[in-house]
């Protein structure tokens, strides 16, 4: 499958896992500011789909209005891809969810969130401490010749638990809370591979993947 995926999002982080989840040699990931793209649309969606595909058509527009961003090796399609993702905690109603980057205000750290949420729910039992990770992604695979350009949405999810401290160094956001209970540990105290092999968005990625092959196979 020659595919480049423009994925729209400006966290480095972010960029770092999707290349270790999509293993496929013959498809690049590349991130907006390598394709020479700044969008930084209103999420005014109500779910994590669809603010998944508000930036995914929005990026895509503008990929569509600079034929110079399309690649013109044969056989070779491109697709923007973008992911919304939050943490839902079972005890808050969901809560911080589709708001979770702006969870406080984005200049809040992690950690001040982190602790503020722990505050929150010290007197939450274990068992009722129960939240996932959710992951919804977009792509917008763009047009070829006379055919029409495609969005599908995929969702995955990572089931575990807030726990009572902050723990492991690696991952990023509210890995450091977030507990597994079939582990042991920490999601920020996982490796890369052990992390994208289980995680919310590692799953709706290879299920995206998985869609865009079937349609290119078509």
């Amino acid at each position: 499958m020659k595919l480049t995926i423009i994925f729209a999002t400006g966290n480095k982080d972010k960029i770092r896992e999707i290349r270790r989840i999509i293993t496929d040699p013959e498809v690049e990931v590349i991130s907006m500011k390598e394709a020479g793209v700044a969008a930084d649309p209103d999420e005014t969606g109500t779910t994590f789909e669809e603010n998944a595909l508000i930036k995914a058509q929005a990026v895509a527009d503008l990929v569509v209005q600079t034929p110079a961003l399309i690649p013109t090796e044969p056989g070779r399609r491109v697709a923007v891809m973008s992911d919304d993702s939050g943490l839902e905690i079972d005890a808050l109603g969901g809560q911080p969810g589709i708001y979770s980057a702006r969870y406080m205000g984005h200049e809040t750290s992690y950690t001040l969130k982190m602790n503020h949420i722990m505050d929150i729910m010290r007197d939450v039992a274990q068992q009722d401490r129960t939240a996932r990770f959710t992951a919804a992604v977009a792509a917008v695979l763009l047009p070829a010749a006379q055919e029409p350009g495609k969005t599908f949405v995929t969702r995955g999810t990572m089931e575990g638990s807030i726990g009572y401290s902050i723990c492991g160094e690696g991952g990023f956001g509210y890995d450091p809370f977030f507990y597994l209970p079939e582990f042991g540990v920490t999601s920020a105290q996982l490796t890369e591979d052990q992390k994208n092999a289980v995680s919310h968005r590692g799953k709706a990625v290879r299920a995206m993947m998985k869609l865009l092959q079937q349609e290119l196979e078509k």
